[in-house]
């Protein structure tokens, strides 16, 4: 309780015209984190001062940005097991207070549609398909075409609502899908393109990297091979590396979205958006 007294004091001297009053109140906020939040927003629902708002927006930001870079930093260093955990972590930089259970709540909803229509003795590509259908066909998703470029491609919880996304949110979200039903789909970090493959571990040997064939989760799941990822190098002109065919780690993939959104930003001129997603970055980089 003593605490709470000392926050609801601080946060009435929040508009003091002093700036260095004002310095010091909100380095003793940012100190107390979390557990302030509560106390700014009901502030900022009764003020009707501009420069009191702006100044509780930052601090709440500050706060939810710090937690986020926390979050993330756990998530890499406790091994990066949960892509989904990963892609959630990225949500809240701009969504801190989205309900995520609900976006995992739409998820396990398309995955029991697909399940429905699973057979014990369908094979790989029929399952796929089964997939495509239910997600593409049934549930109407596909890659934002029109608006490549928007922010918004990369965060989950706008992909489920919008059904649009990029090529990495969507592929995301399919390998979710396949790996709650078992279906081994992992992806594919090809050179500006995201693909997902399918593989078969008992095949190693006789196919490229385990890979019994590739998946393109922006084009309605349309099914391809090796030879087509050959091809696509070669537009590149660039050398067939053993990495553009194999699955790639989930940190990769979150970083990938990082880049994404950093790129997404710098286009929109938001430099404090690219200046923080960098520290995002640097957080998960190759060390």
């Amino acid at each position: 309780m003593e605490n709470n007294a000392e926050i609801s004091a601080l946060v009435k001297l929040l508009d003091d015209p002093d700036e260095e009053v004002f310095h010091h109140v909100e380095k003793k906020l940012l100190e107390y984190g979390g557990e302030v939040v509560h106390f700014l927003e009901n502030a900022w629902e009764q003020s009707f001062d501009g420069l009191l708002q702006e100044r509780i927006e930052n601090i709440v930001h500050q706060i939810q940005f710090k937690t986020v870079k926390e979050d993330l930093n756990l998530w890499y260093l406790s091994g990066a097991f949960d892509l989904l955990q990963g892609a959630l972590i990225i949500n809240r930089y701009q969504y801190p207070d989205l309900d995520e259970q609900k976006v995992i709540n739409q998820l396990e909803e398309i995955k029991r549609d697909i399940w429905l229509g699973l057979q014990y003795e369908m094979s790989s590509v029929e399952k796929v398909k089964l997939i495509n259908h239910v997600l593409y066909q049934q549930y109407g998703f596909g890659g934002n075409t029109k608006n490549h470029h928007d922010p918004q491609n990369s965060y989950l919880n706008q992909v489920l609502e919008s059904k649009k996304g990029n090529q990495i949110s969507l592929a995301i979200i399919y390998s979710t899908l396949a790996q709650k039903l078992d279906l081994p789909v992992y992806g594919i970090n090809l050179p500006q393109h995201f693909i997902l493959g399918y593989i078969d571990d008992s095949k190693q040997e006789g196919t490229e990297y385990g890979v019994l064939f590739y998946i393109n989760a922006f084009n309605r799941g349309n099914i391809f091979g090796k030879h087509d990822v050959d091809q696509f190098l070669r537009q590149l002109n660039l050398e067939a590396l053993p990495e553009y065919y194999r699955p790639c780690s989930n940190t990769d993939i979150i970083r990938r979205v990082i880049r994404n959104l950093i790129s997404a930003y710098e286009n929109a001129g938001a430099t404090e958006k690219v200046a923080e997603l960098t520290e995002l970055q640097n957080i998960i980089a190759e060390k």
